[in-house]
C-alpha cells in the first residue's frame, strides 16, 4: 500500500491519531530481533525478502522511495529530502521493514554487491496504539472501523515501492510471500492501508474510481472513509455507463494486485498534494482473500487452520 504523504512534521490525524514525536524523526531504527521469524522470508533466484534488521538496510529503502517517490512520482522534496536523497518519515521508527534484495546485482564497478530493489513498511497494531495510532489515520478515519473489530489484530501496509528495473511479477510475488509469512506469524485478522493513484487530479482517475466504488466497495463493517475536509467522490460515473474492462486496466498495477488477492476499498477517496497522488483505503479481512493465493504464498494462517 503506497504512501500517502511524508509525514514529515507531527500533527493530528484524521482519525484523531496523532503521529508520534521523536526526538531525532529522521534518524533509522537500531538493530532489532526477528521476533522469532527466520532470517529470510523467501527466496527466488537472487532475490530475496527479508525484514530489515540493520540501520543500513532501513536507509538503503529509505533511498529507493525517494527514487521512486520524488524522482520518478510528483512527490515535493524539501530541503532535508533533497540533500539526504532519502524518504523519511517518523513513522520508520515504528515499523518493521520488508525487503527485497538482489544479491546478483553487479554495481558499476562491475562487483558483486546485494541492492535492495523493494520495500513495504509493515505497522501492528499493538506498536500503532502505543505509538499514537497508524500512518493511514493522516488521511481516513479508520477509529470506527477499530472500534467495530474489538480484538482483532490489524497490520498496516504502506511506502510499498520497486525498484524500476525489478517492477516485474517475480518481485511482486515476493514481496507477498514476505508479507504473508509476516501476518501468519502474528496471527493478523485483517491488513489495512492507503494505495495511491499517480495524480492529484481525481477527475482524471474518474473511470478507475468509479469501477472501485461499484465493484470493490468494501462491506460497511469493514469500511473506512475520509473527514468532511479531505472528503473526495468516487462515484462519478454510474454503473451502467461504466466501461469496465477500461476503467480496470486505467488502476495501478499494486491496486490490481490488491484487487486479485480479494482485497476491497472505502467509501471515499483523498488527495495528497504533497506526494502528488489520489488515495484510496484499502482493506483485506484474512478470511476474505482468495484460497488460490493463502495457498500460493505459504499456506493457511495458524487461526484459519485451527477453524
Amino acid at each position: 500500500m503506497t504512501p500517502s504523504s511524508p509525514a514529515q512534521q507531527p500533527q493530528a490525524g484524521a482519525g484523531g491519531a496523532a503521529i508520534p514525536r521523536f526526538a531525532k524523526s529522521g534518524a533509522s531504527r537500531p538493530v532489532r530481533d526477528l521476533q522469532g521469524l527466520p532470517a529470510s522470508l523467501g527466496r527466488i533466484g537472487s532475490l530475496e525478502v527479508r525484514l530489515a534488521t540493520r540501520k543500513g538496510e532501513i536507509r538503503r529503502a529509505q533511498k529507493l522511495r525517494y527514487k521512486v517517490f520524488y524522482k520518478e512520482g510528483g512527490a515535493l522534496a524539501d530541503i532535508k529530502t533533497r540533500v539526504t536523497r532519502r524518504d523519511i518519515c517518523p513513522f520508520d521508527r515504528l515499523c518493521d521493514h520488508l525487503v527485497v534484495i538482489d544479491h546478483g546485482f553487479i554495481n558499476r564497478f562491475g562487483r558483486k554487491k546485494p541492492k535492495v530493489v523493494g520495500a513495504y513498511r509493515l505497522l501492528r497494531q499493538e506498536t500503532a496504539e502505543k505509538n499514537g495510532g497508524f500512518y493511514s489515520a493522516r488521511e481516513f478515519d479508520i477509529a470506527p472501523l477499530l472500534a467495530r473489530h474489538p480484538g482483532k489484530r490489524f497490520l498496516e501496509l504502506g511506502r510499498s515501492c520497486v525498484h524500476k528495473d525489478w517492477r516485474n511479477k517475480k518481485t511482486l510475488e515476493l514481496m507477498w510471500r514476505g508479507i504473508w509469512t509476516y501476518a501468519r506469524h502474528h496471527r493478523i485478522d485483517a491488513m489495512i492501508g492507503c494505495a495511491s493513484l499517480p495524480g492529484a487530479s481525481p477527475l482524471a482517475h474518474a473511470a478507475a474510481l468509479s469501477f472501485l466504488h461499484h465493484h470493490a466497495l468494501a462491506a460497511e463493517e469493514w469500511r473506512a472513509g475520509a473527514p468532511a475536509p479531505l472528503h473526495v467522490e468516487m462515484n462519478y460515473l454510474s454503473r451502467e455507463s461504466l466501461d469496465t474492462r477500461k476503467a480496470l486496466a486505467a488502476l495501478p498495477p499494486l491496486v490490481k494486485a490488491y484487487l486479485r488477492c480479494g482485497a476491497k476499498f472505502g467509501a471515499s477517496a483523498v488527495v495528497d498534494r504533497a506526494f502528488g497522488t489520489t488515495d484510496v483505503f484499502v482493506v483485506m479481512p484474512i478470511p476474505d482473500i482468495d484460497p488460490r493465493y493463502i495457498s500460493y504464498f505459504g499456506g493457511p494462517m495458524p487461526a484459519l487452520e485451527a477453524a
